[in-house]
């Protein structure tokens, strides 16, 4: 459990983890700078200079003794039974998240969170998770826990969300998600986290780094792709693929003004002319909520794999 200057919310978090049904633990609190230290009996408080959520999150690791570990936060509630929950997965998997609650002042103000919210509690499975991951983290940070192999490929400091880009490389690299589907933690959204006031975490930042890791991982090697959709979330997904030098078969839309022209020099087909998988991976770039579930058995019906040769990106 990272922290900085947490005093009104530490004592609440901390509880959860040490008061809950799993009682086999060491919490580790890394104190990062705080303007008061933090006191908590029951932990092992490790102190360090302010350095920032990355050195943090690391340090915290260094000091892990347990072959798993598990991430909280300390304005975050995890309900009692979150790691009884969680331990059995590991059976299946290297990495399990759960479904969450948000809650805070957002729930007035802040749509985007609500639907990430329903996102996120309906990918669990591996499969979907896999290939949904270019969509938005699959992963709400403080539910992780994981297999202490997957912790040591280190959070990396740069202009990217380090939690992202932590679970791509761990996927990259063969590690299994999956999450539990009841809702075990209570993760607060408010206008003061860093989610919300470090560009690293802005729209721009997780946008660049699920590009340059799709790039690195699935469309690495691959000379020409298809794409799903033609629209407002599809178009910039066209430019950039020519830009990355990828060559685009085919655009797929359900828009009629779009079926038989071409954008950017690439012809727009209907769904119906998709054709069978032939191992070029299909990039599915559509926004409109809902429609994800619509396409998806399209594509199944034609051979594609989720994850393996058909990627959902937004």
């Amino acid at each position: 459990m990272p922290v900085y200057n947490a005093a009104a919310t530490i004592d609440r978090a901390a509880r959860s983890i040490l008061d809950g049904d799993w009682q086999d633990l060491e919490l580790i609190i890394v104190d990062d700078g705080s303007d008061e230290p933090v006191v908590e009996p029951r932990a092992r408080v490790i102190r360090t200079p302010h350095r920032g959520i990355v050195s943090a999150l690391n340090a915290g690791i260094a000091e892990a003794r347990a072959p798993v570990i598990a991430r909280m936060d300390a304005d975050d509630y995890a309900h009692p039974t979150r790691l009884t929950q969680q331990m059995p997965m590991l059976d299946e998997a290297d990495i399990v998240g759960c479904a969450v609650n948000i809650v805070g002042p957002r729930r007035q103000a802040v749509e985007s969170m609500r639907r990430y919210e329903r996102w996120i509690n309906e990918n669990l499975d591996a499969e979907r998770i896999a290939a949904m991951r270019f969509v938005e983290s699959p992963l709400v940070h403080p539910t992780v826990l994981a297999k202490r192999e997957v912790f040591e490929l280190g959070y990396r400091e740069g202009p990217f969300p380090e939690d992202y880009d932590l679970w791509l490389r761990a996927m990259a690299a063969g590690f299994k998600v999956v999450k539990a589907a009841d809702r075990l933690l209570d993760w607060t959204e408010d206008a003061t986290r860093l989610t919300r006031t470090d560009a690293r975490y802005s729209p721009e930042a997780f946008d660049r780094c699920r590009r340059e890791h799709l790039l690195a991982g699935p469309l690495a090697n691959v000379e020409a792709v298809d794409l799903w959709g033609a629209g407002q979330t599809g178009k910039p997904w066209l430019r950039w693929l020519i830009d990355a030098s990828r060559t685009v078969r085919r655009a797929i839309d359900i828009d009629p003004r779009k079926i038989g022209k071409r954008i950017h020099g690439v012809m727009v087909e209907h769904p119906d002319d998709l054709p069978a998988a032939d191992g070029t991976p299909i990039v599915i770039a559509v926004g409109a909520e809902g429609a994800r579930p619509l396409i998806e058995p399209h594509v199944l019906d034609r051979g594609y794999v989720l994850g393996r040769d058909a990627w959902f990106v937004a």
